[in-house]
């Protein structure tokens, strides 16, 4: 784990070359792209990764209150699922296209470009840059449906790209990954690769864990099972995360710009617009969940905790906060933790998927133990022991137990919260107090969309079944 660094150094360079253009260009050679250049690419686009899918600012990302573990105060739009008064899926899509893909498609050109590199070298950066887009475009698709894929990221030829099928997307992803693993080696961009600092290793257990999670993520479309299922089996055979230690995850620094951008909503802006919903907290209450300890603050009293009621106008002093370790501007960031991997597995145990080991049971309780390690929480066994949460006599279906388990694991992981939600069909979610709308299936396409590049707009939302916030994705077949 390395933590996120934007450079000074990069930062005036790239400052003097939006200054003197001119002066500049008489230093550079164009055929010889130096790897600074190529390494701020890769480190900013990958900062900004992490910062769109942690943030909590309600203009950026509310995956947390549509996974329905927190919710708001004096303002409730975003909790009763309108997405469109502060353009939240413009922003997100935007975010994820410029600042992501773009960021990692210049970073691939530079490197390619790179003569002073060997081909190695060249192969160990790209396959970096390979999974992080992968990952990237994955979760765009899961977000929206249809999107821009095969023109887009080309605006000189497609100024108006079309969308391209999601099953056809994913199914390209999942093969792109597969082919990627082999390759990965060397040191990459090293130090300035801030998840594993350039570990080949590393890299390789964070690919073949998403290559899981993309599988088991397709496994019931009946038009991918196959593929699907060799994605599982060839993701456990070449060796998926086995402790916190794997996570794909980087640590915040104390100082801005570099901070946890949960503390910057939650402790720098000094506003207080969030509690903990009601859904996560009685859910927690009913098992006694020693978690609350540790994602929830005791403002309230202790081991007193209160959710406030969903999408209500709620008053920040009567109900739960979250924890101190959310307020905490060094919090890591996750993208895919053990936890996780741990209930997959879980799961492909479940469905005998070749090459899984037949043990659910032992699976679900590592992923269990591990979101207990990661937390800091202590007796882990006497949890394990209750009957509603051991697995032989936890209620619900194998699907319920797990999906139960993994919403409650993927605490500060609110896209992963809800994708667990839309997978499992577990928890039962609140309606929104105020609006009482359905919990969203997904986004809705951006308005600039809608507006600029209507006739793909109109053809991708009639493709899906409609641009509307409960239309099911083609991965949401139950």
């Amino acid at each position: 784990m390395k933590k996120i660094l934007l450079t000074i150094l990069s930062i005036v360079t790239l400052g003097a070359c939006q200054s003197d253009d001119n002066y500049e260009a008489l230093n550079n050679d164009p055929k010889n792209p130096t790897e600074v250049e190529a390494s701020f690419l890769f480190n900013a686009a990958t900062k900004s990764l992490f910062d769109q899918m942690t943030s909590t600012n309600v203009n950026t990302n509310i995956f947390r209150m549509l996974g329905q573990h927190w919710t708001e105060t004096t303002y409730t739009d975003e909790a009763n699922y309108d997405f469109n008064t502060r353009s939240i899926p413009d922003t997100h899509w935007s975010e994820m296209y410029r600042d992501v893909l773009f960021d990692f498609k210049s970073a691939r050109e530079t490197v390619n470009a790179d003569d002073q590199i060997t081909a190695a070298e060249k192969a160990s950066r790209n396959a970096q840059i390979e999974v992080l887009e992968i990952y990237t475009w994955a979760q765009l698709v899961e977000t929206f449906g249809d999107i821009p894929y095969s023109q887009a990221l080309n605006d000189s030829e497609y100024v108006l790209p079309q969308y391209d099928d999601a099953a056809t997307i994913y199914s390209d992803l999942l093969t792109r990954l597969t082919a990627v693993i082999p390759t990965i080696s060397g040191t990459g961009f090293g130090s300035s690769d801030p998840i594993y600092g350039g570990d080949a290793t590393a890299w390789t257990k964070f690919a073949n864990s998403l290559l899981l999670r993309m599988g088991l993520r397709v496994v019931d479309v009946s038009s991918m099972t196959t593929q699907a299922s060799a994605a599982i089996t060839a993701a456990v055979s070449g060796g998926v995360f086995t402790s916190n230690a794997d996570n794909a995850e980087v640590e915040y620094q104390s100082a801005t710009p570099n901070t946890n951008p949960v503390w910057v909503d939650l402790v720098q802006s000094g506003r207080s617009d969030f509690v903990i919903a009601n859904t996560l907290v009685d859910f927690m209450n009913d098992l006694e969940d020693p978690r609350r300890a540790y994602y929830f603050d005791q403002n309230l009293g202790d081991d007193v905790y209160v959710g406030g009621p969903y999408g209500d106008n709620n008053t920040y002093t009567s109900y739960t906060h979250v924890g101190a370790p959310m307020l905490d501007p060094e919090n890591p960031a996750s993208l895919i933790d053990y936890a996780e991997v741990s209930f997959y597995l879980a799961d492909a145990a479940e469905r005998s998927i070749s090459g899984t080991p037949a043990d659910a049971e032992s699976f679900y309780n590592a992923g269990i133990t591990a979101s207990f390690d990661f937390w800091g929480v202590p007796n882990v066994a006497d949890y394990l022991a209750n009957p509603n949460v051991a697995y032989t006599t936890a209620p619900g279906t194998w699907k319920e137990k797990i999906g139960n388990q993994l919403w409650l694991a993927m605490f500060n992981r609110g896209f992963e919260s809800w994708t667990a939600w839309r997978v499992y069909d577990t928890p039962s979610f609140n309606l929104p107090a105020e609006s009482g709308l359905p919990v969203p299936t997904r986004y809705t396409y951006p308005i600039d969309e809608q507006n600029l590049n209507e006739a793909n707009w109109m053809s991708a939302s009639s493709a899906i079944g409609g641009d509307a916030q409960t239309t099911k994705l083609f991965f949401d077949v139950e």
